[in-house]
């Protein structure tokens, strides 16, 4: 598979999970600790990978939901995508990721808002391309 690039972005990170994470234009700057609930400091004013994660594909699925949204005449600039990714050891060794995508838009029916999430999902988001086969993920709605 190819992708035609449009933008690219670019942070580093320096210390792990218990150091720093800037992205190259400045846009994102935090320092980052383990949870105490994964054995680490928990240290207050930082962030997680996770929650970094999070944050990115509750956005960008958002978007994705508005787009399909409005190619089928619908109007879903108003849902909430509210993304919960969550850590853990996995069977095989390692550690794995497992994530919800709760979607919440009171001005669509539920049956009609779950269409749009799964259409956004199967067809349109980039972290839900890149996430198949690799990641669970689930899907919730509440609609009208």
């Amino acid at each position: 598979m190819s992708i035609k690039p449009l933008f690219t972005a670019t942070a580093s990170a320096t210390g792990g999970r218990n150091g720093h994470s800037e992205a190259t234009d400045g846009s994102v700057s935090v320092d980052l600790s383990v949870p105490k609930e994964m054995g680490g400091p928990g240290n207050p004013d930082t962030t997680t990978p996770e929650h970094l994660f999070a944050a990115g594909y509750a956005a960008c699925f958002g978007g994705a939901l508005d787009f399909i949204a409005s190619q089928h005449k619908k109007d879903a600039k108003g849902a909430v995508v509210t993304c919960s990714v969550t850590i853990g050891p996995r069977d095989a060794g390692g550690f794995g990721l497992m994530v919800k995508l709760h979607v919440k838009d009171d001005s669509l029916p539920k049956d009609e808002l779950l269409a749009l999430a799964n259409e956004a999902h199967e067809k349109i988001c980039p972290y839900s391309h890149a996430t198949r086969g690799n990641v669970p993920v689930e899907i919730e709605v509440d609609g009208a």
